[in-house]
C-alpha cells in the first residue's frame, strides 16, 4: 500500500492537473459531436427523409456526403488528439512507477546491507 502512495507522489500532478481542462473540453466536444452525429444519422435514415434525399440532384447529394465525410474526419482528428493527450499522461504515470520500482530496488539492497552491518556489529559486540 505504501508503494502506491509513493508512486502517486512521484506523478507530476501539476502537469496532469494543468492538462485536465483541455482533456475534459476535448472529451465533451467529442461526445457532443458523436451525439449530434448519431442524431443526424437517425434523422437521415428516416423513411421520409430518404425519399426526399433521393429526389435531390446528385450534386446536392454529393455535397451532403462531402460535408458528412469532413465532419467524420474532424471527429477522428479530435479523437486522435484526445487519445494522444491521454497517452502522454499515461506515459508520465508509467515513468513515475518505473522510477519508484528502481528506488525500491535500491532501498532493498541498502536495507539488506545495513542489516548485514548491524548483524556483524552485534556479533562483534557479543564476542567481546
Amino acid at each position: 500500500m505504501v508503494g502506491w502512495v509513493t508512486a502517486l507522489k512521484l506523478v507530476p500532478w501539476g502537469d496532469v492537473i494543468e492538462a485536465t481542462p483541455q482533456i475534459l473540453q476535448a472529451a465533451r466536444k467529442l461526445l457532443g459531436t458523436a451525439r449530434k452525429s448519431k442524431a443526424d444519422t437517425a434523422v437521415t435514415t428516416s423513411a421520409g427523409h430518404v425519399e426526399a434525399e433521393a429526389q435531390l440532384p446528385a450534386a446536392t447529394q454529393l455535397q451532403h456526403l462531402r460535408e458528412r465525410v469532413t465532419q467524420l474526419e474532424q471527429e477522428q482528428m479530435d479523437s486522435a488528439a484526445l487519445i494522444q493527450s491521454l497517452a502522454q499522461q499515461n506515459a508520465q504515470v508509467i515513468q513515475a512507477v518505473d522510477d519508484l520500482r528502481q528506488r525500491y530496488r535500491r532501498l532493498t539492497l541498502l536495507t539488506a546491507g545495513l542489516g548485514c552491518v548491524c548483524l556483524g556489529l552485534l556479533v562483534a559486540v557479543i564476542r567481546q
